[in-house]
This record gives structure tokens, sequence and C-alpha cells, in this order.
């Protein structure tokens, strides 16, 4: 008889000792599930998620605040002294590394008719007869509105002792928007230096501020350009820039 009962003890748990294992599998799947799902979601979120500098910086590609320097120049290639043919002007290498040092914008005096020869001698025959004429010639394209600018570099190679016949063309016919503006020139020459480009243009813009101005060899340019890269920077600092 106890053998009888203790078979008939053992029937009746073992169905309830396999109910309590098919429970505790289903909470272990139910468990690793739920983990899984918020694992996703989290990923999901933090993908979506701008960290606290984007959400504090305010500034996006749309509302970048543009830049309120301007570099203006006028450079030519061709036949230069002492250096031989170039294919980049002198005076654009300067203006773009006065550009990367100050992020600043940059517009180039083009002519409108470009009757400029590309042989030296031809070059500085023609630029004397603009000067004994003093013309104006016309430049192409729309300058930026400057209104937006407090600083303008204006930058030349020296011609005859003296800003470009050109320049002057840029000068008198922005002189309203000019005004009120720093306007800091830089030259390019072969042994004139910055030869009064301050004072002329102080004289043609009267109610600007003119500071100190940069002369830099159009040999160097060429073939110095880290000693250049160096002045201009230098000479940046000095004016606060």
């Amino acid at each position: 008889m106890k053998n009888i009962k203790r078979i008939l003890s053992l029937i009746l748990t073992l169905p309830l000792a396999l109910s309590a294992g098919c429970a505790g599998s289903s909470t272990v799947n139910e468990s690793n599930a739920t983990t899984g799902s918020s694992a996703a979601v989290t990923e999901t979120s933090g993908s979506s998620e701008t960290t606290p500098s984007e959400q504090n910086s305010g500034i996006t590609e749309s509302n970048v605040p543009e830049s309120n320097i301007l570099v203006v120049y006028f450079s030519r290639t061709g036949e230069q002294y002492t250096v031989g043919v170039i294919d980049k002007g002198n005076t654009a290498i300067v203006a773009e590394m006065i550009a990367e040092e100050t992020g600043a914008d940059m517009f180039e005096i083009m002519p409108a008719d470009d009757h400029y020869p590309m042989t030296y001698d031809e070059l500085t025959e023609v630029a004397l007869t603009e000067q004994g004429e003093n013309a104006r010639p016309e430049y192409a394209g729309e300058v930026p509105d400057l209104a937006q600018y407090d600083t303008i570099f204006i930058g030349a190679p020296v011609w005859w002792s003296d800003w470009p016949m050109i320049m002057y063309t840029f000068f008198e016919s922005n002189s309203d928007s000019l005004a009120g503006k720093k306007l800091i020139p830089f030259s390019t020459h072969e042994g004139s230096g910055l030869s009064g480009f301050d004072k002329k243009l102080a004289a043609v813009c009267p109610d600007s501020t003119i500071l100190d101005g940069l002369a830099v060899r159009g040999n160097d340019c060429q073939n110095k350009q880290e000693d250049v890269r160096y002045n201009v920077k230098e000479w940046l600092s000095a004016l606060g820039y």
C-alpha cells in the first residue's frame, strides 16, 4: 500500500512541476523581448535627438551670419616685372590670404572690356595712357551690397606710383556706400611700396576711416609665399583682425 501511495503522489506532483517549468520559460522570453524592444527604441531616439550644443547654438546652414569684412582687389596675370609670366596675379594671392585669415568675402574688379596687354612693356604703356587721360575704365559684375560690411580691404598692383585707374571707377561709383567704413589698402609692387595708396584713398573717400596698409613685393608673392603669409598675419594682428 505504501508503494501504491508513493506512485500516486508522484503522478499527481509531476504535472505541477511541468507547469511550473513552462511558466518560468515563458517569463524569461517575455523579459528578453521587452529588453530588445527597449534597446531598439533607444537607438532610434538617439539618432534623432540633437546634442545640447546643437540645441543652444541656434545656427543652421540657412542662418549662418554673413561676413562683415570684404576684400576688393584688382589683379593681373601675364608677364610681370622681375617675375616672368604668371598664371595667378600677385594681388590675388595676397587678397586670398587676407580672406583666409579674416573669413572675409571677396570681390574681384575685372574690366568690362579687358584691353590690357599680357606683356609687361605694353601694359605699362596702356597704364600710363589711362593715367594721363584720367580714364575711368568700366568694370564687370555687380558689387556686393556694401551695407553689410564695416571693413573693406582694397588691393591692387602699383601702376605708375598710383592706383590703376579702374580702381578710381570703383571708388567713385561707390563713394556713398564706402562712407563711414574702415578701408584698408594693400599693394603689390617691385620697389614702389604702398605708393601713397592710403593718402589717395583718403582723398577720394573722405568720409571713410583709412587704416594702415600693407605693401608686398610681387616677386615674393610668387616665390616666397610663406613669408608673405607671415607678414599678412602680423599686419592683420596689428590691425586687430
